[in-house]
């Protein structure tokens, strides 16, 4: 492997990098001010993600004493976190909240609520909260208790000695997870206003009552975050899902990696904290507000303000290539393959598709991937079914897609409880491929239909992910995907589709290929040209593919969402990489690779499950498809690419130190904002 000359930005940097992006959108006087307040809320579930998974394999790293992660990489990440969770509470403080404010939509400390409010929380506490409140007395009888992993609590200090005469001063008090964390106050009560009180506020009003003939001296709301990743030796155990269900039980309880408390918790409290978690300084996180900004989506979710939403955007139907009422197979066997942009257009055809293969007599067997379909699914749903009237069903289910384990474990087993065959890929590699393939006879003889996606087989996320869904009969295509069904449920040597590349066997070496037939053309002066869209741009094989090729005069555009290694803009070595990520309304999920070379401008583009990281390319199986077809490789051309390139509204450009600017302004009247045109393009359809 050939690694860059070029030193490459910190992985974990960049994803800090990526939520500053996301954080931004909540600073926008053109975004409604309630997404304002999601925003703030997406950002803090990424960072939770964030410490559970690439912070913790970042200690895991330092600990090994291999050199790979030193302390000073470790100090410098963490104290990025500290920085970019300082600016969310400052813009949640002096931004988003008086604003919301001045609309009368506001939250309420104990302070600020009347007499009448008041005995109304009291009323509220006492009938919904108090009981299910076991405050917890620590001494030699009542340890430390077990704090799960993001679990709210209370830590206290009291005075004097308790009824039998011991000094134990500190206490911990469990916040339910089954209460809601934001309740909304009577209107009758509230002087015409949405006022709103947190569970946490709540608690803190009648703490005291807790510790009858106690004073409670200091106190502190607090979370900790743990290591979350579920790992399991695969070639030592002999049964995947069990193992994996075992393993969901003490997910909660891995190794502390984060202390949040409110930035009044007193010195003497959060020392005694950190060394309970047996954390670092480094490690604490004092917060101006409610530790766990992601439950103030219960806020937004209560509020009666549309018009401080995002205006409701209805997904198309493809009503020129897929007439509603008509059958799918009949179109695609006679008038080609189709494509679909999500959430631009609907999932629903994806749904008619499968719905439509169910009910079909002549449909013999259907095969589909399930890496992220959700605890409820249309889809399963519909396997199920298609199991219970006989056909031949093969589920692959990727029972290791990070905290969905457990929806997936369910789903194998409710589909094997119907005959459905259903197997959990290849040891040692996540299937995050997206395939479904159902087989249908047709005078006398088995054709094959598929669906290919950039995005997972989740009508919900479809609403807000923009992805790429391929539908098609092409023999050569629908023939490599049950080859890579046969190869995922028998494990059979790997034998090279036609048209589909396949990670980690073909894809990663085509990918590199590529990009050498665009740097070869750029040496000789011809065209040379790669547009990718992607989530994160992490592998060091193919940045060094990519700085290559821009260094012998290749045009490289990269729009990379998320984590970007690859450091754009150095003279003489990338100055002819752009790298730019788009953050609007919707999340960028789709993946396209694009490549023009030589004098007769030869083109290869392909849809792809796979982003550009080394664990994507080689430690998983994933599909790339090409897009042959003149009228839908323009498609994907003019509404995946393009628009992206000329975005000046919701796009960043990344620069050679690893931080972003924005291209353009809100205030701009004449800024180009990709995902408006084509919602706007698809309204017209309707």
């Amino acid at each position: 492997m050939t690694l860059p000359d070029v030193p490459l930005l910190n992985r974990e940097n960049a994803i800090l990098e990526f939520n500053r992006r996301v954080l931004a959108q909540a600073q926008r006087v053109d975004v409604p001010l309630l997404e304002r307040l999601r925003y703030i809320c997406i950002v803090s579930s990424n960072l939770d993600e964030f410490f559970e998974v690439r912070f913790a394999d970042m200690l895991d790293l330092q600990r090994d004493g291999s050199g790979l992660v030193t302390p000073r990489d470790v100090e410098r990440v963490g104290r990025a976190a500290h920085d970019l969770i300082d600016e969310q509470y400052a813009i949640f403080n002096d931004q988003v909240m008086p604003a919301l404010r001045e609309h009368n939509i506001q939250i309420l400390n104990h302070a600020d609520r009347t007499d009448e409010m008041r005995a109304w929380v009291a009323r509220f506490f006492e009938r919904e909260v108090r009981p299910l409140l076991v405050p917890v007395g620590l001494d030699p009888a009542h340890p430390f208790p077990q704090v799960g992993n993001k679990a709210l609590h209370f830590i206290a200090r009291l005075s004097g000695k308790d009824a039998l005469g011991r000094d134990n001063r500190i206490a911990i008090v469990k916040v339910p997870r089954v209460l809601p964390r934001v309740i909304k106050v009577p209107g009758a009560i509230s002087g015409g206003k949405q006022s709103f009180v947190l569970l946490t506020s709540v608690i803190r009003a009648h703490l005291e009552e807790l510790f009858p003939g106690r004073h409670v001296e200091a106190f502190s709301q607090f979370r900790v975050t743990r290591d979350s990743d579920l790992e399991v030796d695969e070639e030592e155990i002999a049964n995947l899902r069990h193992a994996l269900r075992s393993g969901l039980t003490t997910r909660h309880f891995g190794r502390a990696v984060r202390l949040e408390v409110v930035n009044t918790c007193p010195e003497e409290l959060s020392r005694f904290l950190l060394e309970q978690f047996d954390l670092p300084e480094a490690a604490l996180y004092r917060v101006n507000g409610p530790v766990n900004l992601v439950r103030l989506n219960e806020l937004i979710d209560q509020t009666d303000a549309e018009d401080l939403r995002f205006q409701p955007y209805e997904p198309s139907w493809p009503k020129g290539r897929l007439p509603r009422g008509k059958s799918i197979f009949d179109k695609l066997r006679t008038k080609g393959d189709v494509m679909l942009h999500h959430p631009f257009e609907s999932f629903d055809p994806v749904v008619q598709l499968l719905r439509e293969a169910v009910e079909d007599p002549d449909v013999l067997a259907i095969k589909q991937t399930i890496y992220r379909t959700g605890s409820q699914s249309v889809l399963a749903d519909l396997l199920i079914e298609a199991a219970r009237r006989g056909k031949e069903v093969l589920a692959v289910v990727e029972l290791k897609a990070r905290f969905d384990e457990e929806a997936n474990i369910n789903w194998a087993e409710r589909l094997e409880a119907v005959g459905a065959q259903v197997v959990y890929g290849i040891v040692g590699l996540k299937t995050h491929a997206k395939l479904m393939l159902i087989t249908r006879r047709e005078g006398g003889k088995l054709r094959r239909y598929g669906h290919l996606s950039t995005g997972n087989y989740n009508p919900r996320t479809a609403r807000f992910y923009t992805d790429l869904g391929y539908l098609t009969a092409d023999p050569e295509i629908t023939s490599d995907m049950d080859l890579v069904f046969s190869q995922l449920a028998s494990l059979s040597k790997f034998k090279a589709p036609k048209k589909l590349l396949l990670a980690p066997f073909n894809l990663h070496r085509t990918m590199c290929e590529l990009l050498t037939q665009v740097e070869e053309a750029a040496k000789r002066g011809e065209t040379a040209r790669v547009v990718l869209k992607i989530n994160a741009l992490t592998d060091a094989e193919l940045i060094n593919g990519l700085i290559r090729a821009g260094k012998a005069g290749a045009k490289i555009d990269l729009i990379v969402r998320g984590a970007c290694m690859l450091p754009p803009g150095l003279p003489g070595e990338t100055d002819n990489i752009l790298v730019r990520s788009v953050v609007g309304r919707f999340l960028e999920h789709s993946r396209i690779f694009y490549f023009r070379w030589g004098k007769d401008e030869q083109e290869a583009l392909y849809l792809s499950s796979a982003d550009w990281m080394a664990r994507n390319m080689l430690r998983r199986i994933e599909v790339a498809w090409p897009v042959t077809d003149a009228r839908l490789r323009q498609r994907v051309i003019d509404e995946g690419l393009t628009p992206y390139l000329y975005d000046s509204l919701d796009a960043w450009q990344l620069g050679p130190d690893g931080t972003s600017q924005r291209i353009g302004t809100e205030s701009n009247p004449d800024g180009v904002c990709a995902q408006q045109a084509l919602m706007r393009l698809y309204r017209e359809e309707l």
